[in-house]
């Protein structure tokens, strides 16, 4: 039900007028199944060409990069990407917010689909690793300020190690995760996510395990619930 109803709003709040027409009246599989015949089949980019998308799509109001682990980096964009680095404010990388070792790796056109790829820190990305997002009981490590944290969960019904965004973020990661299992409904029921997290589901719906959707669907309707009309 929760993921019906998450669909409901995803469908209402969109546009151009008309074009969702084809799903009126449709709930749950059908209806995902029904925006992923809207979505399928996107221009693919290619990995360097991220870069000069982020221009575009992550440009902070000062125009410095809109860093999506981190508030306290001011990086400019291609002068800042990352090489190497070894703390937090050195560099910005490409990260996967939908990590690519679920879906196989290099893979198209999963591997640089921009919906899913943010500029980040590169420290703060290395830390989060391919863990899942998830709700942190007991912090192990934090980025400056505080403003993601990786630590422990138990929000699965065992202990596991979770990657937790910032608050204002957590919206915006959320919409992610049901877009990549929407876009790929052809495939998400092979993705595999990392050991002993069961995040996804391995099936076409809901695609998410049942422990992650409760979490990710709550902080997305919170999203829409208080998001400015389009």
């Amino acid at each position: 039900m929760v993921l019906g109803l998450l669909f409901s709003l995803e469908v209402q709040s969109a546009i151009p007028a008309g074009y969702y027409d084809s799903t009126d009246g449709l709930m749950k599989a059908a209806l995902k199944t029904s925006l992923y015949n809207k979505i399928k089949g996107h221009t693919e980019l290619s990995y360097a060409g991220l870069w000069t998308a982020f221009q575009t799509t992550d440009r902070r109001a000062d125009g410095k990069v809109w860093d999506i682990y981190s508030n306290s980096t001011n990086y400019t964009f291609i002068t800042n990407q990352c090489g190497n680095y070894g703390y937090e404010g050195d560099c910005y990388n490409r990260e996967h917010s939908f990590p690519k070792s679920w879906f196989g790796g290099e893979i198209a056109p999963m591997y640089t689909d921009l919906f899913h790829l943010y500029p980040s820190d590169g420290k703060v990305n290395g830390s989060r690793s391919n863990y899942p997002f998830g709700n942190v009981s007991n912090v192990t490590y934090s980025s400056n300020n505080s403003y993601s944290l990786l630590g422990t969960s138990t929000e699965s019904g065992s202990s596991m190690i979770v990657f937790e965004p910032a608050d204002e973020l957590k919206g915006d990661m959320a919409r992610t995760y049901f877009y990549m299992v929407t876009r790929y409904e052809n495939l998400v029921a092979s993705w595999t996510s990392n050991a002993n997290t069961e995040m996804l589901g391995g099936n076409t719906y809901p695609a998410l395990s049942s422990w992650a959707i409760i979490p990710v669907a709550a902080v997305y309707i919170a999203r829409m619930a208080f998001a400015p009309d389009p």
